[in-house]
């Protein structure tokens, strides 16, 4: 399938189809920036995004050449099937492009594929469809025994990777649109047998990205890496009501390097959950969450965290570095939260530069919250949490400065808050609430409680890696190929 020549032009005297078709499908000429080539009238440079050398891709098609009919009625799950089914065919091949333009584009769940990118068009919609029917069940993570809203199985995720390499979901801020709210009514009303999909989720993944889209109305969790690594999720806007049940933004589950940068989020929960997987389950199967980069996060959620680790950790989580965060109207800053019978640890978290506005708390740990997924957990399995820093925050309008609560016996140590301000209003309860915990604070405001001594020394920073993780080193390679005007 090769670009259309330059006789192109001729072309266009031709019946529609056949122009959306040669606009579409082919190789992509001169697919990396700067080798376009010339281009006619007729034409125009299409960028997007890969992740590092080798992304951009080679065969670049369009869903309607598959049938696709984007009226917002019409369902285009066995249109979407059979695109990402053919494209497989040329993932040796310098991989495949799959747009989907402009229109309203109502489908079931679907898989991606190797060296794949999935494009949205600038006004492209890709509405999931609430025929229930339409919504495979498929088993529980085996990090997590059973699923989350209910004992046994779990509907498919809306788009899904399994195993694949090297895939892409971006676009010209296209949409995809989980319209949620029957999910989140058969959850309140507890009419739910298995668990909600997420709109995406990665498994046993790598080398993937998520860029330039906006996600609306999941019906549960939005973007879910799990056991998956060299992930990037970058500048996508994810965007649910307030209330709406379990609508966490991204949560990277026994993945390692993940960097998660520039998005913004508005959540029915956390805006970002790092998870490892549900006692003993998450135990046996022993793959923790770390090396995770958060960065220029901006988050508003009222009855949740801007960050949150666990509770589902018993994989453990370690190295996560956040930076210029900046919240609105959430419940707290960055939260721990695990409970006896979890095991595993949190350790190495490293947070710093946070403006917070109108917050309840700023930090928040707990070791006593969550549900255990069944009465096999072991409770003898005692979390450790330790070496946790806090550094350059500002917070106004909050309600208590923190909430840290270890485990008897088990305290959370080598905490560490420096230049800390937060104006504490109208409270009716301690500015800090601290039981099972030890560390160490300077320049701080309000002063800390007992447990987090200002340092004899004057700790003059808390510690935050300066050196790159593998994932900071993956450039975003800019691809271009040409189609016609719209």
């Amino acid at each position: 399938m090769e670009h259309s020549p330059p006789i192109f032009h001729v072309l266009m005297i031709l019946v529609l189809w056949t122009v959306v078709t040669a606009a579409f499908v082919g190789t992509a000429e001169g697919h990396r920036h700067n080798r376009r080539g010339s281009s006619e009238t007729e034409l125009e440079a299409f960028q997007y995004a890969a992740a590092g050398a080798g992304g951009c891709r080679a065969h670049v098609a369009s869903l309607t050449d598959f049938g696709g009919v984007g009226d917002g009625v019409t369902s285009n799950t066995a249109a979407f099937a059979a695109a990402v089914s053919n494209l497989s065919k040329v993932a040796c091949d310098g991989g495949a492009m799959l747009v989907v333009p402009a229109g309203r584009w109502l489908t079931g769940p679907f898989n991606l594929t190797n060296h794949f990118t999935l494009f949205l068009d600038h006004d492209a919609v890709i509405l999931a469809t609430q025929d229930i029917n339409e919504w495979p069940i498929i088993d529980p993570l085996p990090s997590y025994g059973r699923g989350r809203d209910a004992a046994g199985g779990r509907y498919s995720n809306l788009i899904m990777g399994d195993n694949l390499t090297d895939v892409v979901i971006t676009g010209n801020n296209g949409t995809i649109d989980g319209q949620g709210e029957t999910w989140w009514k058969m959850f309140r009303n507890k009419e739910l047998n298995y668990t909600r999909g997420y709109l995406i989720e990665f498994m046993y993944c790598i080398q993937v990205m998520i860029s330039n889209i906006t996600l609306v109305n999941s019906p549960s969790w939005n973007v879910h890496p799990v056991y998956s690594s060299q992930v990037i999720v970058s500048g996508i806007t994810i965007l649910a009501p307030v209330n709406s049940p379990n609508t966490d933004g991204i949560n990277p589950d026994s993945s390692s390097n993940v960097r998660i940068e520039d998005c913004y989020i508005v959540s029915g929960d956390d805006c970002i959950a790092i998870k490892s997987g549900w006692d003993e389950y998450g135990i046996a199967f022993n793959m923790p969450s770390k090396h995770i980069v958060i960065r220029r996060l901006t988050c508003i959620s009222p009855t949740s965290a801007v960050i949150a680790l666990g509770s589902e950790m018993s994989g453990g989580i370690q190295d996560v570095r956040a930076e210029d965060i900046t919240a609105i109207n959430s419940e707290s800053g960055v939260r721990i939260k695990t409970t006896i019978g979890r095991g595993a640890y949190v350790k190495d978290i490293f947070v710093r530069g946070m403006n917070l506005h109108t917050m309840k708390w700023v930090f928040w740990m707990t070791g006593n919250y969550g549900q255990h997924p069944d009465d096999n957990f072991d409770p003898k399995a005692i979390p450790m949490v330790q070496d946790i820093s806090y550094s350059n925050v500002v917070a106004e309008n909050v309600t208590m400065a923190a909430k840290l609560e270890g485990i008897p016996g088990a305290p959370f140590t080598g905490i560490c808050i420096y230049n800390v301000t937060a104006e504490v209003v109208k409270s009716k309860k301690p500015i800090w609430n601290c039981t099972d915990v030890e560390g160490v604070s300077s320049h701080v405001t309000p002063t800390p409680c007992a447990q987090i001594p200002e340092s004899p020394d004057r700790v003059t920073h808390c510690p935050f890696p300066e050196d790159d993780l593998p994932v900071d080193c993956v450039g975003l390679e800019e691809c271009s190929f040409r189609r016609t005007k719209p």
